[in-house]
């Protein structure tokens, strides 16, 4: 296969730009027109590709740095190269996508989740909060978790809206999985009224703690 070059990948991105897509995009925050579901499709038909993974990422461009994280290979970077790109990851869905697809797969993920879980940088930090909510869920031992709930009860009602948004996350997932915190979790929630009009649409659950943890419950006893 002749190897695909950043210019024809940038110009079959362009090709994809679509501006209503775009103006939807834009009001969360995140610059790029392409459809989510044709930018998967590109990146199926390209495969793994690290290097062009890593040429695309370095163009800034969102969707190109979308495409490069659905072709690269997670463990194939190093912690620092992983920490300088979540820096420079500023649209939440590019964040998003680099926490989940890749770091969460990397080897230095616990490392990196406790220094960003620190950094003073609240979208950095919101990373951190992330791969925490990855462990109450998958790999709780070792966790603290009254003394994060202790966190999130003093910091998440002021913190910035991504923060705010990752902690609620954890909050949620410490209730929902482990039953010994649970009524605090819901109490915390409660007294804190984080994401409580939150416009949730029909058949989705709300992402207020008491009625998401709730919800969830109820679904795992139901089963």
């Amino acid at each position: 296969m002749a190897e695909t070059t950043v210019a024809e990948v940038m110009a079959e991105l362009a090709a994809l730009e679509d501006p209503k897509a775009r103006a939807v995009n834009e009001k969360h925050g995140d610059d790029h027109g392409v459809n989510l579901g044709k930018l998967r499709a590109v990146a199926k038909r390209l495969k793994t590709q690290q290097e062009l993974s890593r040429r695309l990422w370095e163009t800034g461009d969102t969707a190109a740095r979308l495409l490069s994280l659905l072709i690269c290979r997670p463990k194939a970077f190093e912690r620092a190269e992983l920490d300088a790109m979540l820096r420079e990851a500023r649209t939440p869905k590019v964040h998003d996508w680099l926490v989940n697809y890749v770091v969460k797969k990397s080897p230095h993920a616990e490392e990196l989740r406790v220094a960003w879980f620190a950094d003073p940088d609240p979208v950095v930090a919101s990373a951190g909060w992330a791969l925490t909510t990855e462990r109450v869920a998958k790999k709780p031992e070792g966790l603290d978790l009254a003394g994060l709930l202790d966190i999130v009860e003093a910091e998440m009602k002021d913190a910035p809206d991504r923060l705010q948004w990752a902690m609620n996350n954890c909050l949620a997932q410490i209730g929902i999985d482990h039953a010994g915190h649970r009524s605090r979790a819901i109490d915390i929630g409660e007294r804190l009224e984080v994401l409580k009009d939150y416009p949730t649409p029909p058949n989705c659950t709300s992402p207020f703690a008491p009625i998401w943890i709730t919800e969830m419950v109820r679904r795992q006893h139901a089963e």
